[in-house]
């Protein structure tokens, strides 16, 4: 009896071993959220994540979706590892799929990882003010969208007492950042949300010039869009994935959203000023991820 409940204990841990070897040597995924067109956003963190695979000793893939709740829904049913969210999607994520926040990137010439939400309206048609925008059409980014999305309906709340649902004439998402600039520029819209990140790479593109893009008004401060990854990934492949990041200027010419620096650590407390907004607006989930 000994001798088989040896055997037993035996098979037992080589299959555990096995088990532990094979969920280690898995793909690791990286989601990215589609704040602008998709290929654009796989080119600008290539070199992040080939850097990740390197350190990490294993195939990192990158997920994308055609909208942010997409790319939560794929933490939350565990086929992304990690992530990178803006602050809004950050927040859903963690209430949806455990995600945690570990850095930032800081934009060259800059000192922190802060950006604004913009108003941008086309600069012949006298906007001014928000209040100017009463019965216009206004096109928001995503649902999900800090800059795009919870922020500009901040600032609307505030200046006018009313959502924007009720403010506007028409509300619609444009789905990408790039699109609501570009429908400012081609007067498909009367304005749009955006922030000064893409709305600074379209300028240096030409693709849109201070002739036809106005910004109309600026958000305060908001916390940067952070890399997360799932909380429930094993702490060593959470401090490998971590470490790499954060070290990763030491070796490349590190990329991502807008042209940075550098990452630096952050941590779920750096983003109460989101959860604070969407208290105060009295927004549900749903209102969030549609």
């Amino acid at each position: 009896m000994y001798v088989k409940h040896t055997f037993s204990a035996s098979a037992l841990a080589l299959v555990l071993s096995l088990a532990a070897a094979s969920a280690q040597a898995r793909d690791i995924v990286m989601g990215l959220i589609p704040a602008e067109n998709n290929e654009e956003m796989v080119q600008k963190f290539e070199p992040m994540r080939a850097h990740l695979e390197k350190k990490l000793g294993q195939k990192v893939k990158v997920y994308t979706a055609t909208d942010y709740a997409g790319v939560i829904e794929g933490m939350k049913k565990k086929r992304v590892d990690v992530a990178w969210f803006g602050p809004l999607s950050y927040y859903l994520a963690e209430q949806e799929a455990g995600a945690e926040a570990f850095a930032v990137g800081i934009r060259e010439g800059g000192t922190t990882h802060t950006y604004k939400s913009l108003f941008v309206a086309p600069c012949d048609a006298g906007v001014k003010s928000i209040k100017d925008l009463k019965g216009k059409s206004v096109a928001f980014v995503d649902p999900a969208s800090t800059s795009g999305g919870l922020m500009p309906t901040y600032m609307v709340k505030k200046e006018t007492g009313m959502m924007p649902q009720q403010f506007f004439g028409k509300f619609t998402y444009s789905g990408s950042h790039d699109a609501a600039e570009l429908a400012v520029k081609n007067k498909t819209v009367d304005a749009a949300a955006d922030n000064d990140i893409t709305y600074e790479k379209m300028l240096a593109k030409g693709l849109i010039t201070k002739e036809t893009n106005c910004v109309v008004k600026e958000s305060d401060p908001l916390p940067g869009s952070p890399l997360v990854y799932r909380k429930d990934l094993p702490a060593a492949t959470k401090k490998k994935i971590r470490d790499a990041i954060l070290n990763a200027h030491k070796e490349i010419k590190v990329s991502g959203y807008g042209n940075l620096s550098h990452y630096v650590a952050v941590a779920p407390k750096d983003y109460q000023m989101i959860r604070d907004m969407v208290k105060d607006l009295g927004l549900k989930k749903n209102d969030l991820l549609k």
